[in-house]
Order: structure tokens, then C-alpha cells, then sequence
């Protein structure tokens, strides 16, 4: 059997370079590329036509389950999901991927995954695989109208709903939803596009607010607002976004 060209997908490069190592040590497998980022995995899927995908579930923009939605309806791979959260994992089952792999990656887990995919694709005929992988796409799960968030050993979902507004920590984004507050490691204009647009609104580059929340906008200086919020936050507005808020008052 020829050996099978696997593709690594994850947005951190220490988690690439894991599984590239293991996969070194794998006679029947060939590292044939690597994507840090969902949007990339998708372009380097289409190129390569690899037939095993190591797929993050969780990040940034577009997470791993987005990434098999882009595809269609162009022949999807097989794919081992890779994650730190469980309930990602049980998803993965349900949608008949090979097998998942959770984080930090165990070298005995990993090399039954690959023992797992490799006799799958010896075992089922071209047509086989490609009926179902058509079926993973058919039952991927929907993205839903929440977030999943990492909080120490677990995730938490934070639905859309509880959402007050979104500003910046750091590499994060922080949610305050009443009185708590999560970060994601994700970028505002990321969120900015998983958001539905009729419900929140980017009025800065720090600051994205559900519009229901706002109690009052306030004219500024040169031409800037203040948004107060029904919790008695202040937030004010750039100028690059000004026509945005203008819209609300209209």
C-alpha cells in the first residue's frame, strides 16, 4: 500500500510540530503539508488532496467543523479530530470522523488514530470513503447561536443572548455577559464575522456591542458618540465606525 499523505491543521505551532514528530514514526504515513489557520486548511485541502486530515477543532475565524462545512461540495478526507475538550470529541463521533485525539497529545492515543485511519483506507474502496465522508458532512454539527469557551480544565458555552459586549485583553477577546466574564482567543474581526450582524455591532476597533443593549448614544467630540449601556457601561465610538452608530439613530 502506498504511503497516506496526511495534512496537519492547527493554529499553534507547537502542536504541529507534536504531531508532525509522531507522525516521523509512522511508515505508513507522509506529512504532506501543514495550515495554521482554518481558511488555510481549506486552500491547502483543495491543493494537496491529502487523504488523512489532523484537524484542531477549536480555533480561531474558523474552527475545525467549519473548515469540512467549506468544503463541500468538493471530496472531503478522512479526518482525526484534535482537541482539548472533550465534548468536541463526543461531536466528532457523531459526525463518523475516523477518531479524535485530545490535547496534549499522547503518543499512545495518537498511533492508534493513525493504526485506525490506515486500516479504514485499506479496507473501503475509493467510492466507499468518499459515501462516508458525504455523510460527516450531512450531520456536521450547525454552528448554533453560542460560543465555546475554554475555562481551565473545561469549555463553557456562552450564548449569543448573554452577550453584552465584546472589547480586547491582550491576544483575547473578552465577553461580558452580566456580571462574568470569558476570554476567547480569538480576534474581534473574527467574532465580528460569526456574530450575526442584525444583533451586534462593531462601533470601534476594541469594542463590539449587542444592540439591544444600548440604553443611549451621546454626540462626542469631533464627531465621535458615547454608547451607554443598560448596565451603565460607557463605551465610545471610532471614526471609522461612526456611520454605524449614526445608523441606530435613525
Amino acid at each position: 500500500m502506498k504511503r497516506l499523505r496526511a495534512l496537519i491543521v492547527d493554529d499553534e505551532p507547537l502542536a504541529r510540530k507534536r504531531i508532525r514528530a509522531l507522525l516521523d514514526g509512522e511508515p505508513e504515513v507522509e506529512v504532506a503539508g501543514e495550515a495554521g489557520s482554518g481558511s488555510e486548511a481549506v486552500a491547502r485541502i483543495r491543493e494537496i488532496r491529502p487523504d488523512l486530515v489532523f484537524l484542531d477543532v477549536q480555533m480561531p475565524g474558523m474552527d475545525g467543523f467549519s473548515v469540512l462545512r467549506a468544503l463541500a461540495p468538493d471530496p472531503v478526507p478522512l479526518v482525526v479530530f484534535v482537541t482539548a475538550f472533550d465534548d468536541h470529541a463526543i461531536r466528532a463521533f457523531d459526525v463518523h470522523a475516523v477518531d479524535y485525539v485530545l490535547k496534549p497529545v499522547g503518543e499512545e492515543r495518537f498511533r492508534a488514530a493513525v493504526r485506525r485511519a490506515v486500516e479504514r483506507i485499506s479496507a473501503m474502496s475509493a467510492d466507499a470513503l468518499t459515501r462516508q465522508m458525504a455523510s460527516l458532512l450531512e450531520r456536521l454539527p450547525s454552528a448554533g447561536d453560542r460560543l465555546a469557551v475554554r475555562s481551565g480544565e473545561r469549555t463553557i458555552f456562552v450564548r449569543f443572548d448573554d452577550i453584552d459586549w465584546i472589547d480586547v485583553e491582550g491576544d483575547y477577546a473578552r465577553l461580558h455577559a452580566g456580571q462574568d466574564t470569558h476570554l476567547l482567543r480569538e480576534t474581534l474581526g473574527d467574532l465580528e464575522r460569526r456574530l450575526p450582524s442584525t444583533r451586534f455591532i462593531r462601533i470601534h476597533r476594541s469594542f463590539i456591542v449587542q444592540a439591544d443593549r444600548i440604553q443611549s448614544v451621546q454626540p462626542w467630540f469631533k464627531g465621535d458618540y458615547v454608547l451607554i449601556l443598560r448596565d451603565g457601561t460607557r463605551l465610545q465610538s471610532g471614526r471609522t465606525y461612526r456611520e454605524r452608530v449614526q445608523a441606530l439613530m435613525r
